[in-house]
């Protein structure tokens, strides 16, 4: 199998893998959650992959089978779930400059410093900050993407 990187791959996981969404999206991966579109039978994810030229990764052995190019993930733990990915051949690197929302996969945005924030978040002025475009949420590099990111380096 060919390398999978974020430049050439957009990735689609079924129902069991969304917690690893939100890894891939750090990875630069464009990565739709079959949740976030309510889309649970295997015949639409099937047909969703390949309408959007999207690789699918699934926990389904009967579905991996049946969709060309699916990746069949055996084990539950998302640690576990990117040593496997790396294994297969996934390049998996936490993005410098986050591009996809880790909670719906919109695009992001930077922040200008003077920017009006929430009182909870950092001062864009001191720490880079980006915007989803879709559903607003802030993002910065704080204490969860660090954890994140060794998750990620250490598998």
């Amino acid at each position: 199998m060919t390398a999978v990187r974020p430049e050439t791959d957009r990735l689609l996981l079924d129902v069991m893998l969304g917690k690893l969404a939100v890894y891939l999206r750090v990875c630069g991966y464009d990565t739709v959650y079959a949740l976030d579109r309510g889309v649970e039978a295997d015949s639409r994810l099937a047909a969703a992959a390949e309408a959007e030229d999207r690789r699918l990764l699934t926990r389904d052995v009967e579905l991996a089978g049946g969709v060309g190019g699916a990746l069949l993930l055996e084990t539950r733990a998302v640690a576990e779930q990117l040593s496997e990915l790396r294994a297969a051949g996934v390049e998996l690197e936490p993005d410098d400059e986050p591009s996809y929302c880790g909670r719906c996969n919109g695009p992001l945005d930077p922040v200008e410093p003077g920017a009006d924030t929430p009182e909870y978040a950092p001062d864009p002025g001191e720490t880079d900050c980006w915007r989803c475009r879709s559903c607003e949420q802030l993002f910065w590099r704080g204490s969860h993407y660090e954890r994140m990111r060794r998750t990620i380096e250490e598998r």
